[in-house]
C-alpha cells in the first residue's frame, strides 16, 4: 500500500499485457500431486464435458450477460455425466464416499469462456432439504496449480483441488465477491472500516510475496464472519490463473488495479502509513510461521517448479529489475527464475522478522 503521513499517493491502474498461455502438466509436477494426495482417478474428464454443440447464455437477474452459457447435452449423454459429476463431487468432498451423493442431484451444468482455464460450474443440489453447492471442473494448468499450492502453504486458507490427467477439479470458495461487496456493503455501518482496510493491506503484500497477480476485485471473495461484538473480514483469492508470469511488478499489487480502487480509498481515509507498515509485517511474519511448518513441502515444490520455463525470460529480467529497485536489493538480479524470485521474496522477509 502507499501512503505518506502527508496525504494519499494516486496508485494509477496496471494492465495485463496479454493473455498467459495454457501450461501442460509436466512428469515432475505430477509426480509432486500424487505425493500430496492431489490426483485422483475421475469418473469423466473436462474433454468429456467439452463434448456439447450447443448452449444457451446465462443472464442475471437484471438480464445483463454473465459470460456463463449453459451447454445442452444429448439425451442418451445426460445421465453419465451427472452420475460422474456426482461421483467427482464425493472424491472432493468425502475421498470417494458415494453415501455424501445419495440424495444429491446435479441441478445445473455452466461453461465459462472468459478466462485461460474455460471452466464448468457445477451446482449439486441436496434434495432433502434444497442446501446447495458448488464445484469446478477446468483444464488442468500447471501455473494455476503452482498458484494453488502457493496459497495452501503461505496463505492463512486452505485449498481443496485433484488432478487427473489433464483435469482439473476445484472446490468452490465461499463468500461475497470483491467487486458486489466494495459497491453494495463496504460501506455499511455495522462494519469498521479500519478491519476491511487492514485486511487488503495485507492481501496487497501477501500477493506480492506469492507473486499472485490479477487480483481485480471480481478474482476474490470478501469472507465476513461474526466475533463477538465486531466482525472479521478476510480477503481469498478464487483465480490462480496469473500465478508468476506477468513481469510487471504492479501486476502482484491488488492497489494498482482500478477495479479496487474503493478499497485503496478506505485504506486512505482510515490508515496512517505508520499502521501500514505495522499490517505488512504482521502479514510477513504470519507468512514465515507458515513456511517453516510447510517447509518440506514448499522445498518440493521449489525444486519441481525450478527447471519448468513457465514465464518468457523478457518477464523474468522485468520482474526482478522492478524489485531489485523495489526493495532496494540487488540480489534479484542474480535470480534466473520466478521460483527464484519467490525464494528470494521468502528469504528477506524471514531476515526481516529475524531484526
Amino acid at each position: 500500500m502507499t501512503l505518506k503521513a502527508n496525504g494519499p499517493v494516486p496508485t494509477g491502474d496496471v494492465k495485463i499485457s496479454q493473455k498467459k498461455p495454457f501450461f501442460p502438466i509436466k512428469p515432475p509436477l505430477r509426480k509432486y500431486l500424487r505425493e500430496y494426495q492431489r490426483e485422483a482417478k475421475l469418473p469423466l474428464t473436462y474433454k468429456e464435458l467439452r463434448n456439447f454443440s450447443e448452449s444457451v447464455p446465462v443472464f442475471d437477474k437484471e438480464g445483463n450477460d454473465t459470460l456463463w452459457e449453459t451447454p445442452l447435452y444429448l439425451p442418451h449423454e445426460v445421465d453419465h455425466i451427472h452420475d460422474g459429476l456426482k461421483q467427482i463431487y464425493a472424491k472432493l468432498k468425502a475421498s470417494g464416499n458415494n453415501r455424501i451423493v445419495e440424495h444429491k442431484f446435479i441441478d445445473r451444468i455452466d461453461y465459462c469462456t472468459f478466462g485461460n482455464t474455460h471452466p464448468f460450474r457445477i451446482r449439486i443440489v441436496n434434495r432433502l432439504n434444497d442446501v446447495y453447492d458448488y464445484f469446478y471442473i477446468k483444464q488442468a494448468d500447471a501455473s494455476r496449480i503452482y498458484g494453488l499450492e502457493l496459497e495452501e502453504i503461505m496463505s492463512p486458507n486452505r485449498v481443496n483441488f485433484t488432478v487427473d490427467g489433464e483435469t482439473l477439479v476445484e472446490e468452490h470458495i465461499v463468500g461475497i465477491p470483491g467487486d458486489v461487496f466494495s459497491k453494495q456493503l463496504m460501506r455499511n455501518p455495522d462494519y469498521n472500516p479500519i478491519r476491511i482496510a487492514k485486511e487488503f493491506v495485507k492481501f496487497n503484500e501477501r500477493c506480492l510475496i506469492m507473486l499472485l497477480g490479477d487480483m481485480r476485485s471480481y478474482n476474490y471473495v470478501m469472507q465476513i464472519t461474526p466475533d463477538f461484538d465486531d466482525f472479521q473480514f478476510r480477503i481469498r483469492a478464487i483465480d490462480f490463473d496469473q500465478e508468476f508470469y506477468e513481469g510487471n511488478m504492479k501486476v502482484y499489487m491488488p492497489q494498482f488495479f482500478k477495479e479496487n480502487f474503493p478499497y485503496v480509498q478506505l485504506s486512505m481515509e482510515h490508515l496512517t502509513e505508520k499502521t501500514v507498515l505495522q499490517y505488512q509485517q504482521e502479514e510477513r511474519s504470519s507468512i514465515v510461521h507458515r513456511v517453516r511448518i510447510e517447509r518440506h513441502r514448499l522445498a518440493a515444490l521449489r525444486d519441481v517448479s525450478q527447471h519448468e520455463q513457465l514465464s518468457p525470460s523478457e518477464n523474468i529480467a522485468q520482474l526482478k529489475s522492478h524489485l531489485a529497485k523495489h526493495y532496494d536489493n540487488q540480489d534479484y538480479y542474480a535470480c534466473k527464475s520466478m521460483t527464484d524470485i519467490i525464494e528470494l521474496n521468502i528469504k528477506n522477509i524471514i531476515r526481516q522478522v529475524k531484526l
